[in-house]
């Protein structure tokens, strides 16, 4: 989905962040020790009782003796409380116990897929057309709605706690085959492919830590925020789910164009794109696989009706490796529930808690509770200045190389004031990132290159193109026709003076003391001469 519609007016929608740690212990669901876990099986799994919360008890976590020599100076960061009791959630219900034995826990989930959608069918060569197509991809298929189980309860839970046509609920299957890690060509991102600037507008929050265009519940929060609303300026989901594709401005457009011309309005009826015209049916060819697949030589995997993946609060900074080594995850699995990560660590402060699955939740719980020694080995610096990167090493204590890597900075650029640098912590800090870092911490880079000042020189005798100039003086055409007020594909005439930008030269100091009592006039001063 590439729809250009950043900018949009809208109502704040804040970021669903789950406030875990403020809920009454006697309300928390806390995972202990299970045989087996829901995956995308039948599992075996007695109720969570909340007298369990009692079990997992976590010790405090050690806080390392200071260092005798001074470290860099890391800014914006806070000391933590001490950590509190880990609890494990069902992140949509958090009040409610988790009973994945319970009789409707075993309902197919795809059950409650077919018997929810309310959107009118589609019939025509399109559609049959992408139901030929998924068919005959049954790898493909299975791939899919395998990686789909892992988040399609929560999805048809939300999409039925507003009411919506569940069909809204295979709309990854389309935008992303249900990878949060998908990224487009115009840089749509996640599983319900939002653009930076939409995904800005429903308060996605994009910096140097994380994306939250990728965060499998707040995407998935802003993505029916925004089918409804679409929904409520057309009144019709057919044209909704257009607009979610190609912008609402142009699917406006195309039914004022018809409504001039005194053509209908609906869906069929509109001109637009082959990816819009496509989209639809898309869906519709996914909705009727999900409705009947063996009528398509398909199979689908077993979904029971709970979930997947639980919630546990985090309190405290951890890296991402270490966090998937207590849960007993492998990292690869780790990232896809929670793909909203950019560095190699958790900030609490801005991802107050991770999703694991059902049994790795306990032995998260566990782990962290048996952990000693620091959970995260990086922490956040800002630039007080505009810096090489070499500087900004050597201020932090860390090789260039790995700074370099680390925060994704090209050679030939400088790192601008107010930029926000991973680097690693110092052996005697261990207080953690400030929120308002965590949320809004961002990286600007300059190039390293030296300052450039007017020069101006006249034409030669058979006069200069603006091409030609721009090849002389490293510049690009357009750079040289915008200084002189001329077109780009211009000459100048003879001798005609042309401005062009250079690199100021650097200053040459006397290196004696007394060398400039010896200088006789002042317009032979370093300074006048650099003039």
């Amino acid at each position: 989905m590439t729809p250009p519609h950043a900018g949009l007016a809208l109502p704040h929608h804040p970021t669903a962040r789950l406030s875990l740690r403020l809920l009454p212990l006697a309300l928390a669901a806390l995972v202990s020790a299970c045989a087996t876990g829901p995956g995308l099986q039948t599992p075996a799994t007695a109720p969570i009782a909340a007298a369990q919360v009692a079990a997992a008890q976590p010790a405090p976590l050690p806080v390392a003796a200071p260092a005798p020599a001074a470290a860099p100076a890391l800014v914006d960061v806070v000391p933590q409380p001490a950590t509190p009791d880990p609890i494990a959630v069902d992140p949509l219900r958090p009040t409610e116990l988790l009973d994945l034995g319970a009789p409707g826990s075993q309902t197919d989930l795809w059950a409650r897929v077919r018997q929810g959608t309310a959107i009118p069918d589609l019939q025509n060569e399109r559609v049959e057309k992408w139901q030929q197509y998924y068919a005959s991809r049954p790898d493909y298929v299975q791939r899919m709605t395998e990686r789909g189980g892992r988040y399609l309860f929560h999805i048809v839970e939300e999409v039925n706690r507003r009411g919506l046509p569940t069909e809204l609920a295979l709309l990854p299957f389309i935008e992303s085959a249900f990878n949060p890690q998908a990224m487009s060509s115009a840089k749509a991102s996640g599983m319900w492919q939002f653009i930076p600037g939409t995904g800005r507008d429903f308060d996605l929050r994009q910096n140097v830590f994380r994306d939250d265009r990728r965060d499998v519940l707040a995407s998935t929060r802003a993505a029916l925020d925004y089918l409804q609303m679409l929904h409520g300026m057309f009144g019709d989901w057919q044209l909704a789910l257009a607009a979610y594709n190609w912008g609402q401005g142009s699917v406006q457009r195309a039914i004022d164009r018809n409504q001039r011309a005194g053509l209908p309005t609906d869906y069929d009826s509109l001109r637009m794109p082959d990816e819009t015209r496509n989209y639809l049916p898309k869906l519709q060819a996914v909705e009727n696989i999900v409705a009947n697949p063996q009528a398509f030589g398909l199979r689908l995997p077993v979904l029971q009706n709970h979930p997947y993946f639980v919630s546990v609060a985090l309190d405290r900074d951890i890296d991402l490796d270490l966090a998937a080594r207590l849960a007993g995850v492998p990292l690869d699995e780790f990232k896809q529930l929670n793909p909203q990560m950019n560095k190699p660590v958790i900030l609490a402060a801005g991802t107050p808690q991770v999703l694991l699955p059902y049994d790795n939740a306990s032995q998260f719980v566990r782990g962290l509770r048996q952990h000693r020694g620091n959970l995260a080995s990086w922490t956040a610096w800002v630039a007080p200045k505009t810096v090489k990167p070499a500087e900004a090493a050597r201020l932090v204590g860390m090789d260039e190389a790995q700074l370099r890597s680390v925060n994704n900075i090209p050679k030939g650029m400088l790192v601008k004031a107010g930029s926000t640098l991973l680097v690693p912590r110092s052996a005697h800090r261990t207080e953690d990132v400030a929120e308002h870092i965590a949320d809004n911490a961002m990286l600007a880079l300059a190039p390293d290159v030296p300052p450039l000042r007017r020069q101006t020189f006249k034409a030669g005798k058979k006069g200069d193109s603006v091409a030609a100039v721009a090849k002389r003086f490293r510049m690009r055409p357009e750079q040289v026709a915008q200084l002189n007020n001329v077109a780009v594909g211009a000459r100048f005439k003879p001798g005609q003076a042309v401005t062009v930008m250079v690199a100021s030269k650097p200053t040459r100091v006397a290196a004696k003391a007394g060398a400039a009592k010896r200088l006789s006039k002042p317009a032979a001063t370093a300074r006048t001469r650099a003039n």
